[in-house]
């Protein structure tokens, strides 16, 4: 058996492209208006619960200060990043990788089975048995998953003026179009937090064998 399903790897990678261009982009949204609120409204310093700092030219698309090209290629991605996520969990579901890989089992949430865990990531040891992934590595991936990348696409469409309507029940429940706003940048941030972690541990563990399994798909248990 493959290690990687081919609906995986083909994921991975187009929302590695998404997610880039969508960070990116973002940066250069963040430029235009750098003050975060939580409620309905917000736009003077004293109000702001965080002021972003002002992000250089060469860490966004595009490569200048350009609200409406910086909004063009995030609605531009926003569509594979949204739709490609709905494809993964139907996939995920149907070839029952998120129930054989993804879940957790009770044993698992004992304080000492996580803390022998955390000690062994600690020690760069990432050999388990009778799973494809550790506990760690369950636990990020189910909030990504589940968490993350949902909340992104729910978060960016309630700050989008023609989404705002149908979403107004979640609106409501967080507060104010604002509190979403700063929840789109949480999560946003969060994921860049996820990806530097995940390239990290990816480099520490065999990082030719983890590019060719996620390019070729490798081999189960290899």
């Amino acid at each position: 058996m493959k290690r990687h399903a081919l609906s995986t790897r083909l994921w991975h990678w187009i929302n590695l492209v998404c997610v880039v261009i969508l960070f990116m982009s973002g940066l250069n949204i963040s430029n235009a208006h750098p003050r975060l609120y939580w409620g309905d409204w917000g736009f003077a310093p004293e109000d702001a619960w965080l002021i972003v700092p002002r992000f250089p030219d060469w860490m966004t698309i595009p490569g200048r200060y350009s609200l409406a090209g910086a909004r063009e290629w995030h609605v531009l991605m926003a569509w594979p990043f949204a739709l490609g996520l709905l494809l993964v969990w139907i996939a995920m579901l149907a070839n029952r990788h998120f129930s054989r890989d993804l879940t957790t089992s009770r044993a698992e949430w004992r304080w000492s089975a996580i803390r022998s865990d955390i000690a062994k990531h600690l020690r760069l040891d990432f050999h388990h048995s009778g799973s494809k992934f550790n506990f760690l590595q369950k636990l990020a991936y189910g909030l990504v998953f589940g968490v993350l990348l949902p909340g992104l696409i729910a978060t960016g469409m309630g700050i989008s003026p023609g989404m705002e309507p149908l979403l107004s029940p979640m609106i409501e429940l967080v507060g104010g179009r604002q509190s979403v706003r700063s929840l789109h940048f949480i999560f946003a941030w969060l994921l860049f937090g996820f990806f530097v972690v995940h390239v990290l541990l990816v480099l520490l563990s065999n990082p030719f064998r983890q590019l060719r399994d996620m390019i070729t798909g490798g081999r189960d248990g290899a």
